[in-house]
């Protein structure tokens, strides 16, 4: 005898109030979200990237193995905010600049004294033959200060263009001035944050003729132009560009004068100022170092694009708290470096040797204040 078993099915579940309206708010949450994407991706960005492959960065061992040397390093003078160049006079006397305008003067017992007010903000500083002192005002430009203070604007404006960012320079014995024009974008309405996302470089290398008070551009297409040096011999001068983790060498005499190529290239962070040691060898402010989601960001244009259309508050981070001095041989080559990770010297902008010292210029560096560093000696 066969059974038939008969089966019976359930009645579906019902779905209780609160429930229902957790869905309801659900379902309307995610249209939302999805709305307001739409939306965020409809907003035109500000910046138009392009896509940079970044070399893999360098390994951190041998002479770039971190060792919070900088730790170490011991302070000058305090300065209201931000020294970001030194340099000595033919007394031996150390001057910086500060973001309120304000050059400074440290006096025999040490305190910084008030020298000049270029109404900008003086980046670069190096002494002319003369002995004035020429400024690289990232607001007004190429600017000298004679030995009481007084300022005068020698160019603001290269290839028809205003020096828009005048950020630093270096002096040929004949009066010479080179010195570099970060962006072309109009000062008040730079974002080094957008300038670094969208990679298109626009920095610039300038020569300055104090004879002929002619200002002429050497280079274009430079990636966040910054600190610039010259050869012993004044051979070429070098030409930071900081956003591409690179060195540029212009050549301004022998068989290459006119033509550039590469000094040092993918640096282990981004080069600041640039300081020749005489000997031919120069160090190099590494501002900070290598970010590697940044550097993997960097190949995607559409997701760049995105990102600049946050809110500057976000995508202005707080700077890492680490940073190196650097010092490079005739060749480019990494030959010393002194780290510190610890948080104690960061945003690290120049390096100064003056007197068996590094004399460091920070622009995050808590107080903002001039710091030095005992160097060891080389065997």
């Amino acid at each position: 005898m066969t059974t038939t078993a008969t089966t019976h099915s359930a009645a579906p579940a019902k779905k209780s109030p609160a429930r229902r309206r957790l869905l309801r708010v659900t379902a309307w949450s995610a249209g939302l979200f999805v709305l307001a994407g739409m939306v965020f991706l409809a907003i035109p960005s500000p910046i138009d990237p392009l896509a940079w492959s970044t070399p893999p960065a360098p390994a951190m061992t041998g002479v770039l193995a971190p060792n919070q040397e900088l730790a170490r390093a011991e302070l000058v003078t305090p300065t209201p905010d931000g020294p970001e160049d030194i340099t000595f006079d033919a007394q031996g006397r150390l001057y910086t600049g500060d973001e309120s305008g304000i050059i400074y003067r440290l006096t025999a017992g040490g305190q910084a004294e008030r020298f000049a007010d270029t109404g900008g903000r003086p980046n670069g500083l190096r002494f002319a033959p003369d002995g004035h002192l020429l400024v690289a005002d990232t607001r007004r430009g190429l600017l000298s200060v004679d030995p009481t203070g007084n300022v005068s604007v020698l160019t603001n404006s290269a290839g028809g263009k205003r020096i828009a960012l005048a950020n630093e320079l270096a002096v040929a014995t004949d009066g010479t001035v080179y010195f570099s024009d970060s962006s072309d974008t109009v000062y008040d309405k730079i974002n080094l944050t957008h300038e670094l996302l969208e990679q298109r470089p626009s920095g610039r290398l300038l020569r300055y003729d104090p004879h002929s008070h002619r200002t002429d551009v050497l280079l274009s297409g430079l990636s966040l132009a910054n600190g610039v040096a010259l050869a012993p011999d004044e051979s070429f001068v070098l030409v930071n560009d900081s956003f591409r983790y690179h060195i540029t060498r212009y050549w301004l005499t022998g068989p290459k004068a006119g033509t550039h190529d590469t000094f040092a290239d993918n640096l282990p962070g981004f080069p600041d100022n640039l300081t020749p040691v005489g000997d031919g060898t120069y160090w190099v402010a590494l501002y900070q170092p290598r970010d590697p989601n940044l550097d993997r960001l960097q190949s995607h244009a559409f997701l760049k694009a995105q990102i600049a259309k946050l809110p500057s508050s976000l995508l202005t981070g707080a700077t890492r708290r680490a940073s190196t001095a650097l010092q490079l041989d005739s060749a480019g080559r990494p030959i010393r470096a002194f780290s510190d990770t610890t948080g104690h010297i960061f945003g690290l902008t120049t390096v100064v040797p003056h007197d068996g010292y590094l004399y460091l210029g920070t622009d995050h560096n808590g107080s903002n204040d001039v710091m030095r560093y005992h160097l060891p000696d080389v065997h």
